[in-house]
């Protein structure tokens, strides 16, 4: 089975200079141009059979585009959407300030959800998906965050943040699962937006 971790184009929070997290911001006219971009070559390349998406505004349109594009079906999981910033969420950095950060795995930020429980909830939506899906292709389209910790858990890692993937705009990560096999064929691909204004 072949997996395309997908992340939304330029949402409005990314122009605003804010923390987006939970907070539920759209695409930029830039952002659907790079969805549009990022469509264009995965319906080329390596389309997918069905893709699963999070329900939050920048994913849910990415995934909508991309869905069109190809001809394929979309689902829409609540699971999959960003990691829960509690209070910061929409806040501006300089507000954001005043909050203390989370010094644990085990820490939350006010109202928010711990390092810890949001990687079980990804590893929990993740295991559902493998088990819902056959030998297709599937796509899952989703937040920095989120397809950080679903490339840790398909490396099978540690629960902690030592390591991070570089995420960027509408950036294409393709793995695979063959039998007991996991393989990386590529990370971070935004070759795509080469010349995109």
């Amino acid at each position: 089975m072949q997996i395309l971790f997908i992340r939304h184009g330029q949402s409005e929070a990314d122009i605003l200079n804010v923390h987006e997290g939970r907070a539920d911001f759209e695409l930029t006219e830039l952002g659907r141009r790079q969805v549009k971009a990022m469509a264009a070559r995965v319906k080329e390349n390596f389309p997918p059979d069905f893709i699963w998406a999070s329900t939050l505004k920048r994913a849910k349109e990415t995934a909508s585009i991309l869905a069109e594009m190809v001809g394929c079906p979309v689902k829409y999981e609540d699971e999959l959407m960003e990691y829960n910033n509690g209070v910061l969420a929409g806040l501006s950095f300089e507000e954001g300030k005043k909050y203390d950060r989370p010094k644990t795995m085990h820490d939350q930020i006010e109202k928010g959800e711990s390092a810890i429980e949001f990687r079980m909830r990804i590893e929990s939506i993740f295991s559902r998906i493998l088990s819902l899906s056959g030998n297709e292709r599937i796509a899952i389209v989703a937040h920095g965050g989120v397809i950080n910790n679903l490339l840790r858990s398909f490396y099978k890692m540690p629960v902690n943040k030592e390591f991070l993937f570089k995420n960027g705009d509408t950036a294409i990560h393709l793995v695979e699962i063959e039998q007991s096999e996991r393989i990386v064929h590529f990370l971070n691909s935004t070759v795509h937006l080469e010349g995109l204004i």
